[in-house]
């Protein structure tokens, strides 16, 4: 990936893994826009923009871009934090091909306008012809998931597995109906990292020694 060119960075992660808060400050350091998961599913919700919605916007020859990322930041009270609260409560109803397709004409959009962090489990399948990307997996082990979730939800680390599995299940389930590939499969990154005893900061600089 040459940085000095228009990219795209994907990070798939495990709910767990920290790899949401390393997407953000690697977005940060490198100056260019974070996009995940949460932000994609509330511009579905709150504004409606499915992928003929999108390409409505894009049919217009002038200005489009500048209207898209105005829908996307301009509401004050538009947070898609709601949203990644309740991603490990996400029922398997919301995996549909719809859905799907929104998600792809949303992340194709972002990346051909600019240079972007994108962190979400579709990611690295919908953005991988980019002519310059880095598709990056963060895992690790169930014990530090499990402490991570348990804390930040406030729960017992017994109930943070049932949430990890289920999300898991869920990820897993979705990933292989729509392309036909497991978000585990090494083949599909560049690069890949496990969270255990390093700080995100330290996973960010991992990330920017590799990118060199």
């Amino acid at each position: 990936m040459n940085k000095n060119e228009k990219f795209v960075i994907t990070l798939n992660r495990e709910l767990g893994s920290g790899g949401r808060t390393v997407g953000r400050k690697l977005s940060e350091k490198l100056g260019v826009p974070f996009f995940d998961k949460a932000l994609i599913m509330a511009l579905e919700d709150k504004y409606h923009l499915s992928a003929e919605e999108i390409e409505k916007i894009k049919g217009r020859k002038q200005g489009w871009w500048a209207e898209f990322k105005r829908i996307m930041f301009s509401d004050e009270n538009f947070s898609p934090n709601y949203y990644e609260v309740k991603m490990g409560e996400a029922p398997e109803a919301l995996s549909t091909f719809e859905i799907f397709k929104s998600e792809e004409e949303i992340l194709n959009t972002l990346a051909e306008e600019e240079s972007c962090v994108v962190a979400g489990r579709t990611g690295f399948y919908i953005l991988r012809k980019h002519p310059n990307h880095l598709h990056i997996l963060i895992q690790a082990s169930m014990p530090f998931r499990m402490k991570r979730v348990a804390k930040k939800q406030n729960i017992t680390e017994e109930e943070a597995r049932k949430i990890i599995d289920k999300v898991d299940k869920m990820r897993e389930n979705y990933l292989k109906e729509y392309t036909g590939t497991s978000r585990y499969d090494t083949h599909n990154y560049d690069l890949v990292i496990r969270a255990d005893g390093k700080t995100e900061d330290e996973i960010v600089d991992i990330i920017m020694n590799y990118i060199g």
